[in-house]
């Protein structure tokens, strides 16, 4: 009998943006990928090998190898490049070379910056509280919300510049990771972008695209049953 498991196999949560924005990838791509649950507070063996910084994603190519540290890349970035040059159509990295740098540039911008101050500073204090049965830290969120997120979405705001994608004229890596990320807090609070009319149009057009929308509701259906609506922090 043939083996009819995908070849790609994301180790992780859908509720984590950096393993949404590897399966948003997939999908853009038409690469069929399964995701496998890991317990990222007390994660087991195996995956403490494969993964040096015990984060997720970690993806495994069965291709490759079926266990081991064969055939395993850690980082999500790591990750999306693997991705583009084993199946590089459609292209999701520009091939201009500004461009290209651009997109790299939001890519981390969005990873580190923006994952920052709305996944450490809205998502946490929030979802952590409430899934441990404790109140959510609303001051917390409400300060990253208000002080933290703003001078992000500034340079988002300006790097986008009125156009429809980050980096020249077609989607881009840039824009799932910045709607990936964006989106965690989405599944806890409400995201009014009023102030920044180019990151919202934009954000608005990402969610309606089933790369984004589809593991993001995987992501919310887990979310809704300890939270079951989103808080406002404005």
């Amino acid at each position: 009998m043939s083996d009819s498991r995908p070849d790609l196999v994301i180790y992780g949560s859908p509720v984590s943006p950096f393993v949404r924005k590897v399966a948003g990838v997939c999908i853009a791509k038409g690469v069929e990928y399964e995701v496998e649950a890991i317990n990222v507070f007390d994660p087991p063996q195996w995956f403490r090998d494969i993964s040096p910084m015990k984060r997720i994603p970690v993806l495994r190519d069965r291709s490759v190898a079926e266990e081991g540290l064969a055939g395993t890349i850690a980082d999500s970035s790591a990750i999306c490049a693997f991705i583009e040059k084993k199946h590089p159509s459609p292209a999701l990295y520009p091939e201009a070379p500004m461009a290209l740098g651009e997109a790299l540039f939001i890519e981390e911008y969005a990873d580190t910056a923006l994952a920052m101050a709305g996944g450490l500073g809205i998502f946490r204090p929030i979802f952590f509280a409430v899934s441990k049965g404790e109140e959510p830290g609303l001051e917390k969120a409400r300060e990253a919300w208000n002080a933290q997120l703003p001078p992000v979405f500034d340079v988002l705001e300006a790097r986008l510049a009125g156009r429809q994608f980050f980096a020249g004229d077609a989607l881009s890596i840039a824009d799932i990771t910045v709607a990936c990320v964006l989106m965690q807090v989405s599944l806890v609070a409400e995201t009014p972008l009023d102030r920044w009319p180019s990151l919202g149009a934009h954000f608005e057009a990402m969610q309606a695209m089933p790369l984004i929308a589809g593991p993001y509701a995987a992501a919310e259906k887990m979310i809704r049953r300890a939270l079951p609506t989103r808080f406002d922090l404005t």
